[in-house]
């Protein structure tokens, strides 16, 4: 054996086994690539949002809407004629709050007046008329007028009243507890002059409450 044998020999290697290489598949154009739906949040309503009832949303839904119908008128009527910030002064400091005064009547010959606090304003309004509610008095009336004059008092106010046929001829607290009562016409004068409107309306409703209908119209 010669040198040269023997190099060529030496060189030659056992082949080395190689490791199949997995193919990655071809790019596909976007154009071509089918795209999937995406699920929608709300379960498969009309538009993908919340489905009640028919519609595909979540088992049971909301169902038919229900028809309320028109809505009934409350049963007193109710007018707002004072509203104030009060404070009371207490050892941490001054706590505000406010009062309110409420006229409820149904326009039938029931009114009242009623006058509360609260710490808001929708508050006092609220706890005001379930005050003004509980002091209903009845009011006599005859051919939409008052049967003859009457006169009340409460505090510095003093307020006259009078049976009239042109209509309301009053301002004020006067107006109001005479339009909520049903009081069609009736003159009201204040002989003692204040701008007290809570003072006025006790008045008005003193001199109304005192009617009686087994009385005859004092000259």
């Amino acid at each position: 054996m010669t040198m040269d044998d023997t190099h060529q020999t030496t060189t030659e290697q056992a082949p080395v086994p190689q490791t199949p290489v997995a193919q990655t598949p071809s790019a596909v154009p976007a154009e071509f690539q089918t795209q999937q739906p995406r699920p929608s949040r709300g379960g498969g309503g009309r538009f993908g949002g919340r489905g009640g009832g028919q519609r595909g949303g979540r088992p049971g839904g909301r169902g038919p809407r229900r028809d309320r119908g028109p809505q009934e008128k409350p049963e007193f009527d109710q007018r707002t004629i004072d509203l104030a910030r009060v404070a009371r002064v207490t050892k941490g400091g001054k706590r505000f709050s406010f009062r309110a005064t409420v006229i409820a009547g149904n326009g039938k010959g029931r009114v009242g007046v009623g006058v509360a606090k609260g710490r808001d304003v929708q508050q006092s309004v609220q706890k005001a008329y379930h005050q003004a509610k509980k002091h209903l008095i009845t009011v006599v009336i005859k051919d939409g007028t008052i049967p003859y004059q009457v006169e009340g008092k409460y505090s510095s106010a003093t307020v006259l009243l009078k049976p009239s046929r042109s209509g309301i001829k009053a301002g004020g607290a006067v107006r109001v507890v005479a339009q909520l009562a049903g009081i069609g016409s009736m003159t009201g004068k204040l002989t003692r002059r204040t701008n007290n409107k809570i003072n006025i309306a006790r008045a008005t409703m003193l001199a109304l409450g005192s009617l009686r209908a087994d009385k005859t119209r004092s000259r």
